[in-house]
């Protein structure tokens, strides 16, 4: 297992119920700069049975990266309402939501 993928599930793991980190914020956190992409491509190799909690990673835009109305966006977006997160025609206010 790659330790960049450790430390990206390892953060997410950390983002605390009721909050959001984009993917770029992920990819600082872990000293990888630019490696925003990276951060989605791991978590879509998670399993569909995982406990970390993907849903709380959106895009600097503060939305989904889902195709609007797929089953995976109606998802992500269920579990963010589901922690009492505010979701505005599909955006999430990061100036409230955002885990620093």
């Amino acid at each position: 297992m790659d330790e960049l993928d450790k430390m990206i599930w390892q953060t997410v793991d950390a983002i605390p119920y009721g909050q959001v980190m984009t993917y770029g914020q992920i990819a600082i956190s872990c000293g990888y700069p630019g490696y925003a992409r990276y951060v989605g491509t791991v978590l879509k190799k998670l399993p569909p049975d995982t406990h970390l909690p993907w849903h709380r990673v959106v895009n600097a835009q503060g939305r989904s990266s889902f195709p609007e109305g797929s089953e995976k966006y109606r998802e992500q977006l269920q579990r963010l309402l589901a922690e009492n997160i505010v979701v505005n025609n599909g955006k999430i206010a990061l100036s409230v939501y955002q885990y620093q």
